[in-house]
């Protein structure tokens, strides 16, 4: 039997507020949960905090984003092996069903060598998914403009990339290596100049987690809020909702332009809208 699609709200799509602030935020607006985003915030780190505040507003936490950003990079210690392993148990702790972890950047040499057979480990020692993400590359064009020129360079190049460089030791697209499971994130594929159908249709039953977003091809990571950008987000969602995935939907939105929190509550009940109509299933009950 399928059930409806959990929907949640990713803790950095409130930023600059805290992490309170996203369980507060998902509370009010209805979201069946959130997605931590493990980094600077001294709560963020803080497993016991942070399963306070989910009994507390009575939001679950679906997943935990492992700290794999340059700006966390001495988050929970420098050995990048360790925070993933440290992800994997928060998730535990917390009653996630999910991770989600970025390649590794190509300069941490023991963790590239490493990291398909620690997720592979991970995996099989625990009943949490570590669902590999999709990523994008350093853009050349991101020196000459920004925004919509330089999705329209883009658009001009047939939406590919240009001239760029990866960052990461192992593929942007990971169903290139090959894992379990992947998170797909359609900011980062507007980036990268990826179909996102084709990557989806690759990713196969291995999708476990979507970063429903958006974005226009511009040379930075922008994600918008579902619908204001170029990709397929309706498509992606009734391609989930129709089929037999079991993950979950988290709402991974850029709120910062917001001058209030009325203007962000309104920008997030926005995205779960977006999302709760396009990912609506007619779930019917077996008894009857």
């Amino acid at each position: 039997m399928r059930f409806p699609i959990p929907i949640g709200l990713s803790t950095a799509s409130v930023y600059p507020q805290n992490t309170e602030a996203a369980f507060a935020y998902a509370a009010d607006l209805g979201f069946d949960g959130v997605e931590l985003m493990v980094w600077g915030e001294s709560v963020s780190q803080n497993v016991a905090q942070v399963a306070h505040l989910s009994q507390r507003y009575q939001v679950p936490v679906l997943s935990v984003h492992a700290p794999c950003l340059i700006i966390s990079q001495r988050v929970w210690g420098r050995d990048p092996k360790v925070k993933l392993r440290r992800s994997v148990q928060a998730a535990e702790d917390l009653g996630a069903s999910t991770v989600v972890v970025h390649p590794p950047f190509r300069w941490q040499r023991d963790y590239v060598r490493a990291f398909d057979d620690l997720v592979t480990e991970l995996e099989a020692s625990s009943d949490v998914a570590v669902a590999v993400e999709n990523m994008f590359p350093m853009r050349a064009d991101r020196l000459f403009g920004a925004g919509e020129r330089s999705a329209r360079r883009m658009s001009d190049r047939g939406g590919k990339p240009g001239v760029s460089a990866s960052a990461f030791g192992k593929s942007i697209d990971p169903t290139d290596d090959g894992y379990e499971h992947y998170t797909l994130d359609l900011s980062h594929s507007a980036t990268a100049g990826v179909d996102a159908l084709a990557l989806a249709t690759r990713m196969a039953d291995g999708l476990k987690h979507l970063h429903l977003t958006d974005g226009t091809g511009a040379a930075h990571d922008e994600h918008l809020i579902p619908g204001d950008g170029s990709q397929p987000c309706i498509e992606v969602c009734r391609r989930l909702a129709d089929s037999d995935f079991s993950g979950a939907v988290v709402l991974e939105v850029h709120t910062g332009s917001a001058r209030t929190k009325n203007e962000r509550a309104a920008m997030l009940a926005r995205s779960l809208d977006f999302a709760r109509t396009h990912l609506y299933r007619d779930v019917k009950d077996p008894t009857t």
